[in-house]
């Protein structure tokens, strides 16, 4: 019996909203005209002109990382899929890793680790707390890891590792190789790769580089690299294999088809930051995440992170107490086209700071929306001092986005 083609399906023009989402949590986020663009462009993946545009990929995402000498690698996957080429890699079967766990993301790389046969050591940091080096340190003289796993920022958490450059200083005395996850940090606050003495770092394409999901980027330092060419088992992942990845990104040959439209839409992305530059993108972000969270501590609301281990690219903000989470994230969407993220576990909620999110007038809908499906729900927020504060830390600046 041969099955029969379904009917009755709608377009995507009958599923969608009328009136697009603001996606104001904590990723996807919205991407310029730019790169949606570039997304729709399909060409040979083994041409001429795209062996033009890895080169100059590669070369942009050497200024993101700061580094002069990164190996550079692309992913076709999301985040998670430079975080397992990067562990898969790194990480000898049997060998030690230490992975600093602050949340659901930094778990995830433990995870990763012990998938592939090796001795994990997690330490667990105490909510809402950024990795302290000095404990950091004991740990690593303790149990001598060959790898350290981290988070540069913790969406689940809203948790930064502000002492990240502290850290990685630690793990290289020991001869420790250092991996971190800047999915949603790269190009939002500081980042240097080769000062920190990083050996890998992973970036998602959906938050702060504000390109589309499911294209990623990962950088090797030369002790990293070296690392995997000398090793002589076999990998058991095949298309994370970095070593099968180099054939193509250096060698213009066959790996497996690669997502061209992807890859361009990176391209793009990652041109509007070099134009940019890190400098005044870095800046851009501060005083959008800095005047958002005045605001929203202005309208009678509390922050979930204090301030010295706060994350600015993704805010945590407690729900008052008789409201629901899931009730207040449905009345945002429906009513005002506003979509944030809920949390993994504690009763938060979390607006993203990443990319095209940090622009004035996303800030204004966004914290006009938040507080007024808030009072809808029955509380009782000061939304004027809240709009007046996020203005005034925007003000301060004079700065037009």
């Amino acid at each position: 019996m041969q099955i029969q083609a379904p009917t009755g399906l709608l377009s995507l023009d009958n599923i969608l909203p009328d009136e697009p989402l603001l996606m104001m949590g904590a990723g996807p986020v919205p991407i310029p005209a730019r790169v949606a663009a570039a997304n729709g462009i399909v060409i040979n993946h083994l041409g001429d002109t795209m062996a033009q545009i890895i080169e100059q990929v590669k070369q942009m995402s050497r200024y993101v990382f700061q580094t002069q000498h990164g190996h550079i690698l692309g992913v076709a996957g999301p985040g998670s899929a430079a975080m397992e080429m990067a562990i898969a890699n790194l990480v000898v079967p049997k060998s030690k890793v230490l992975s600093i766990c602050n949340g659901f993301f930094s778990s995830r790389l433990a995870e990763m680790a012990a998938r592939v046969d090796a001795d994990v050591i997690r330490l667990l940091v105490p909510e809402g707390e950024s990795a302290a080096p000095e404990i950091v340190e004991e740990y690593i003289v303790k149990h001598q890891p060959q790898v350290l796993t981290i988070v540069q920022g913790e969406t689940s958490s809203t948790v930064c590792n502000h002492a990240l450059a502290n850290i990685a200083a630690i793990a290289k005395k020991h001869n420790c190789l250092v991996v971190v996850d800047a999915v949603c940090t790269l190009s939002t606050m500081p980042f240097e790769m080769d000062n920190w003495g990083i050996d890998a770092v992973i970036t998602g394409g959906q938050k702060g580089l504000s390109c589309i999901p499911g294209v990623s980027l990962i950088g090797f330092s030369k002790q990293a690299w070296e690392h995997i060419l000398a090793r002589k088992d076999q990998l058991k992942h095949w298309c994370l294999d970095a070593k099968l990845a180099d054939q193509f990104w250096y060698k213009k040959s066959y790996h497996y088809t690669a997502p061209v439209s992807g890859i361009l839409a990176i391209h793009e992305a990652l041109r509007l930051v070099c134009t940019e530059t890190l400098e005044l993108r870095c800046e851009r972000h501060a005083r959008s995440s800095q005047a958002l969270q005045a605001g929203i501590e202005a309208m009678g609301l509390h922050l979930h992170v204090k301030p010295e281990a706060r994350l600015n690219s993704v805010v945590g903000i407690k729900v008052p107490d008789g409201i629901q989470s899931p009730e207040l994230l449905r009345t945002l969407s429906s009513r005002y086209k506003v979509e944030i993220s809920g949390s993994f576990g504690a009763n938060i909620v979390r607006i993203g700071q990443m990319g095209e999110q940090c622009r004035a007038h996303n800030l204004f809908r966004t914290l006009h929306a938040f507080g007024a499906s808030i009072n809808l729900l029955g509380q009782q927020l000061d939304l004027p001092a809240g709009m007046a504060a996020l203005e005034s830390v925007l003000d301060r600046h004079a700065v037009v986005d």
